[in-house]
């Protein structure tokens, strides 16, 4: 039956090819733009190396701050200082590890003595964020709890470092120069996509080997400090919450002797609302930001299938006798509806496919464009890989969208002709 099916959608292809043309055109051009969208959103929220766990994190990028003496509705807003984010969030027992960072990554100069330096992004971090996010280590091995609560000065790099310094990957123990201080390497990893938002850069060193620490403000509560938390499970997500929501509570009452306050906004977020937190001072509506996906995907729908539903009719009435017959030899309206979806619906994967293999060219070529992020610390354009744009739910994706398509385009005119008068059919006139 299906052999059938793809012999006569091939047919009426080939029968009418301008129109045709047209057809296919259209419906690629439709996904390709849907499946853009889609890339957009789950290149921020699908699990990959080194954010592999994404579906298990969840995020304090910020945090706000009242005082008593400041007047109501005023607040400071901003990342956290490094007493706020072990106070609040290093002290939790029910996820699985947290870490603490420098919110985004410093354009740093390295250099080999007496070599000119070259600048590249530095994020400063824990030992924990080595347990948080999963690095593909190509030689040595992340810096460890002693050497991170010694404050020594040790780095991990990326292969792309480590060649631009000393022309090899294989560099494990040798020292670099950052900002002219030395810096001896304990480990080298892939290279990082900026699409990894949380864990790009292409330089990790302690942040206790820097003043980190002591780079605060408003009462030592407010620094340059991110805070990522690796659930057990995202069954774990409300019980973290609840933690997190008890060591607020202790923390305000520690501050509040000297009048502050400190309000979290209902963080931590998970990883599709911390995609769309770009400030410290607003919580992110999600359920508006689904609203807004939906109305782009219908619209991105609707419009081509009105124009596709014409084209569909038209087709239709270069074979009303044959349906006409059909009906005269017992075929039932529901097998002609269904001959008449499947055959268009075979048409539409195979435009679709064209529109998805479109849009996955279109985000190598132009990964720049379509994924430029809006506050981005780095210069680095995105890098984009299989790995990235295409999983499963990708192609689970276009399949539903060419299937709704489909039924948008040709459910009418299908019912129609299931519900054609056998004798003015056969006559081969369609009302």
């Amino acid at each position: 039956m299906l052999k059938q099916y793809f012999q006569q959608a091939w047919s009426q292809l080939r029968q009418q090819p301008l129109i045709s043309a047209v057809n296919v055109a259209g419906t690629a051009l439709s996904i390709f733009l849907i499946m853009l969208v889609v890339m957009m959103q789950q290149v921020q929220v699908e699990p990959f190396q080194p954010e592999s766990n994404r579906n298990r994190f969840l995020h304090v990028q910020c945090g706000s701050i009242t005082n008593e003496s400041w007047g109501e509705g005023n607040s400071s807003n901003g990342p956290l200082s490094v007493r706020s984010g072990k106070e609040m969030y290093k002290s939790l027992t029910t996820p699985e590890a947290v870490t603490l960072y420098t919110i985004g990554t410093t354009a740093t100069p390295v250099s080999l003595p007496n070599q000119p330096a070259t600048a590249v992004d530095v994020k400063e971090t824990d030992d924990d964020f080595w347990r948080v996010f999963d690095f593909a280590f190509t030689d040595g091995k992340p810096y460890d709890r002693a050497a991170f609560d010694a404050g020594q000065p040790v780095a991990v790099i990326t292969e792309s470092v480590a060649r631009l310094l000393f022309g090899t990957t294989d560099v494990t123990g040798r020292e670099f120069l950052l900002t002219h201080a030395p810096y001896r390497i304990s480990g080298v990893v892939r290279d990082v996509s900026t699409l990894a938002t949380t864990a790009y850069a292409q330089v990790w060193i302690p942040y206790t080997s820097t003043n980190q620490e002591n780079n605060t403000w408003e009462a030592d509560l407010m620094g340059l400090m991110s805070c990522t938390i690796l659930a057990k499970s995202r069954a774990d997500f409300p019980a973290i919450r609840e933690e997190c929501d008890r060591r607020l509570a202790v923390f305000n009452q520690v501050i509040g002797e000297n009048g502050y306050k400190f309000f979290s906004r209902n963080r931590p977020y998970d990883q599709e609302k911390n995609a769309i937190a770009f400030a410290a001072n607003w919580e992110p509506d999600l359920k508006a930001e689904r609203r807004s996906r939906l109305v782009i995907y219908l619209i991105l729908l609707i419009v081509p299938a009105i124009n596709l539903s014409s084209m569909t009719q038209s087709r239709l009435r270069q074979r009303v006798s044959e349906i006409g017959v059909r009906r005269a030899f017992g075929c039932t309206r529901g097998e002609i509806a269904g001959q008449i979806l499947a055959e268009n619906f075979i048409v539409t994967l195979l435009a679709g496919v064209l529109g998805f293999l479109l849009s996955v060219l279109f985000a190598y070529v132009g990964n720049d464009i379509i994924f430029a992020q809006e506050f981005s610390s780095t210069l680095n354009p995105p890098t984009v890989s299989a790995s990235i744009l295409i999983h499963a739910s990708t192609f689970l994706w276009a399949l539903l969208f060419c299937f709704v398509l489909n039924l948008l385009s040709a459910g009418i005119p299908a019912w129609r002709a299931s519900r054609m008068n056998i004798v003015e059919s056969i006559g081969g006139r369609l009302h």
